[in-house]
């Protein structure tokens, strides 16, 4: 079937849940106004459970079908958080916050779930319950993590888990997945170098960090090119290099930054290793030491092949079959989405957001244009897998 017509009705009051989360962006596990918007709405709803402060900050709502008992529950998840950007919109819902802004399109996942709440908790057309997720820190502060070692899935006996994802230039409303690794690990880098100071016009009596560290960048890009095998796919990117404070003083110390990616545990272990080996033999080759810190952050994103091939059909209920890809290639990017499917069997899809700025842009919006496909799909979901 396609969009629900309900669903279609609500579309401009889901818009403006949304225009209202979008002026009022928060971050990580400050989400307290976003938090207390989304429990107040599922209490107004009906759900028959609204729970706060899992995860911290974090709100799950239950609604129990009408189509007979069951113990079948499966949720469905939406990111709340902003990022720390300067928005460049001018619009008249504009983030009203200084340096702050929905800039990856939490702001329509939220607003959708909650628009698939409401739909679900008027008409609870099916057996078992729907859970919805409302989770905090996905950029970067691993709130899917928190829910889930808050006890997410056994406390409300989840037996599989959903996600969504805007994605910019995709058609909009059409749908992408693919089974196995969809979004990459992703893990944190930071080499602190240590030379000698020394006078900019008696370099010979120092040892430049800064030199070291050049060296240092343009080596570790020899493990993609070199090391991974070129069936596999992986990604070492040094965002950050500071060092010196003027223009003629030869620092004593110099400072990079920077990620790594992967979409397998083989290729995970050996960026870790040649990152380390790399960035300590070039300081010792040229006289210095590196202090090497690699942390594992979000790991892969893996969908589950059942689940992947369920998603797949419910989205071609809503946009067609023309309009679902089920083989689309994998995203660098990470997402800690990753948790939940580690706890739970289930899926990530992305729908389309047409031709917009891409995310964690100053310029991104999130389309309420999608929001009729991305809550109909929600719906449809529950519906399909708890038909009783």
């Amino acid at each position: 079937m396609p969009i629900v017509n309900r669903i279609a009705d609500l579309a401009p009051e889901i818009a403006a849940w949304r225009h209202d989360l979008h002026a009022h962006p928060e971050l990580l596990y400050d989400v307290t106004r976003t938090a207390g918007m989304v429990a107040e709405k599922l209490r107004a709803f009906g759900c028959d459970e609204v729970v706060t402060g899992l995860g911290r900050t974090g709100v799950v709502g239950v609604i129990r079908g009408r189509k007979g008992p069951s113990d079948r529950a499966i949720a469905l998840r939406a990111d709340m958080d902003a990022l720390p950007i300067e928005e460049a919109n001018d619009l008249p819902y504009k983030s009203t916050v200084p340096g702050k802004m929905h800039a990856c399109g939490h702001d329509g996942h939220t607003a959708m779930l909650l628009g698939a709440a409401r739909y679900l908790a008027e008409t609870r057309n099916f057996a078992g319950s729907a859970v919805v997720i409302f989770q905090p820190a996905e950029e970067g502060g691993a709130g899917g993590k928190a829910m889930v070692d808050d006890g997410l899935m056994d406390r409300f006996k989840i037996g599989e888990v959903y996600g969504m994802h805007n994605f910019p230039g995709l058609p909009l409303g059409a749908f992408a997945i693919r089974p196995g690794p969809i979004m990459a690990a992703a893990d944190y880098v930071a080499i602190d170098i240590e030379g000698e100071g020394a006078h900019a016009a008696r370099p010979h009596l120092g040892v430049d960090p800064v030199l070291v560290g050049a060296q240092i960048v343009n080596n570790l890009q020899s493990i993609v090119a070199r090391n991974v095998d070129p069936l596999e796919s992986a990604v070492v990117s040094i965002c950050m290099f500071h060092a010196g404070t003027t223009d003629n003083v030869i620092p004593q110390t110099a400072q990079l930054r920077g990620t790594a990616r992967s979409l397998t545990a083989k290729v995970r272990d050996l960026l870790e290793a040649r990152v380390t080996e790399i960035a300590q033999g070039t300081a010792r080759l040229l006289g210095a030491t590196a202090k090497v810190t690699y942390r594992r952050g979000y790991p892969v994103l893996v969908n589950h092949a059942a689940q992947t091939a369920f998603a797949a059909q419910v989205a071609k209920e809503v946009a067609g079959d023309e309009r679902v890809a089920t083989d689309m290639a994998p995203v660098m990017g990470a997402e800690d989405f990753a948790f939940m499917l580690n706890a739970r069997p289930g899926a990530f899809i992305f729908v389309g957001n047409g031709d917009s700025a891409g995310l964690h842009n100053p310029a991104y919006d999130f389309n309420d244009e999608v929001i009729p496909y991305g809550t109909s799909y929600w719906v449809r979901l529950v519906e399909t897998a708890l038909a009783g």
